[in-house]
């Protein structure tokens, strides 16, 4: 009875996403998101005002100027300049608006590495598009090989997603040293641009976008699927967080004071977009860190843009945890040994970023992890040169 209700429900939520999500409906082909390496986008101009809706920036990041491969009139940063960061971007309608830039995806292009969806180049005349960090997979969906219609001037075309146009980090080697994209960009492939009838030597237009639905052919295969043996995998899947690409290491100065993992050249870190799920008694380790200026806690938290002594009881959060800043401020539950203690959520543990100075050269956090101020440790009679331990955590 209970895998028969659990198959019903998944045959209804397949039915809401088929009349929920705007735009025309296609039959579409089924592929894997292999996140790997990021691709590193364009960067169009940034837009005054922090983008549309209610998106709002979460930061600045401070220019660094380098070499910059200039191809399609890239942006490139300017050393001392402040440039937003964004986590989030406009919500997605049938109609949304936003700004097309044009980026070669091609090995040697100015796009960079490979593209980050599914780990792999793409020819200029492909119909591939890039979208801002929080219409590619923070506004709870990933969009990695799905279909969008782009449309300009009565004309349309569909085109595949498969790469990241960064709104959070850049003016490093990895992003051509371009800064953050805005939260409002679509960056298309020469044959998007070319398929629109546009001349990409503009470099930027405004368009709208919208997601394709999968189409009815698509939904059978998807509900048979569900009907078979495959339906036992996807149950026992249910609830499993796996990585979702891999970080190449890069060493540099890492503040070592807490004992920290410091990245290493060349080593393959594991990425996560995800956290287990949370309960009224979540597993999770158990970390040190200094929230305190200058020590192994880099910048200011997230949540609050301020620094916290040793002595307050605060946490950072595994990134699928912290939820897009959704838990900031909360006070969770932590427990281990028979003691507990309730501390606030000030900061990220970001389990996607790592092996930069932003992040002390370390590698991203595991996507488990409560990271604790010395405060904590001491609350619960732990020893802080253990450095890690298992316990669990509640939300108040």
């Amino acid at each position: 009875m209970a895998s028969t209700r659990l198959l019903l429900l998944a045959v209804f939520a397949l039915l809401q996403i088929l009349y929920s999500v705007h735009g025309a409906v296609e039959d579409v082909g089924f592929t894997s998101a292999v996140n790997s390496t990021r691709h590193k986008p364009k960067h169009p101009h940034p837009h005054p005002g922090g983008g549309h809706g209610q998106c709002r920036a979460s930061g600045v990041l401070h220019g660094k100027a380098s070499k910059c491969n200039k191809a399609h009139g890239s942006e490139c940063c300017a050393a001392g300049r402040r440039y937003p960061q964004f986590k989030c971007s406009p919500p997605v309608t049938a109609k949304t608006p936003a700004t097309l830039t044009v980026n070669s995806f091609a090995r040697g292009g100015d796009g960079g590495g490979k593209s980050f969806c599914d780990d792999h180049f793409h020819g200029d005349r492909e119909l591939v598009v890039a979208l801002s960090t929080g219409w590619l997979r923070l506004d709870g969906t990933n969009r990695c090989n799905r279909k969008v219609r782009v449309s300009h001037g009565g004309k349309s075309v569909v085109a595949k997603v498969v790469d990241e146009c960064d709104s959070v980090n850049g003016c490093d080697p990895e992003h051509n040293f371009e800064p953050p994209c805005p939260n409002n960009v679509v960056d298309g492939s020469p044959g998007v641009w070319k398929a629109l009838g546009l001349d990409d030597g503009i470099g930027e237009v405004k368009v709208t976008w919208s997601d394709v639905v999968v189409g009815t052919m698509a939904l059978l295969v998807l509900v048979a699927l569900s009907m078979s043996n495959v339906a036992s995998s996807l149950r026992l899947s249910l609830g499993v967080c796996r990585a979702s690409g891999y970080l190449p290491g890069k060493a540099g100065h890492c503040e070592k004071s807490n004992d920290p993992d410091c990245c290493e050249d060349g080593k393959r870190y594991p990425q996560y977009h995800c956290s287990p799920p949370v309960t009224s008694s979540t597993k999770a380790v158990l970390t040190l860190n200094s929230f305190e200026k200058g020590k192994d806690g880099g910048g200011p938290s997230e949540c609050d843009n301020s620094y916290h002594s040793d002595k307050e009881l605060v946490v950072a959060l595994s990134t699928g945890w912290f939820k897009n800043m959704a838990r900031c401020g909360h006070r969770i539950k932590i427990s281990a040994n028979g003691n507990s203690v309730y501390a606030k959520v000030v900061d990220e543990c970001d389990s996607v970023y790592g092996c930069d100075d932003d992040h002390n050269y370390e590698p991203p956090c595991a996507n488990n992890i409560v990271d604790a101020s010395p405060a904590v440790w001491n609350a619960l009679g732990l020893d802080q040169n253990v450095g890690m331990e298992d316990i669990t955590w509640s939300e108040e």
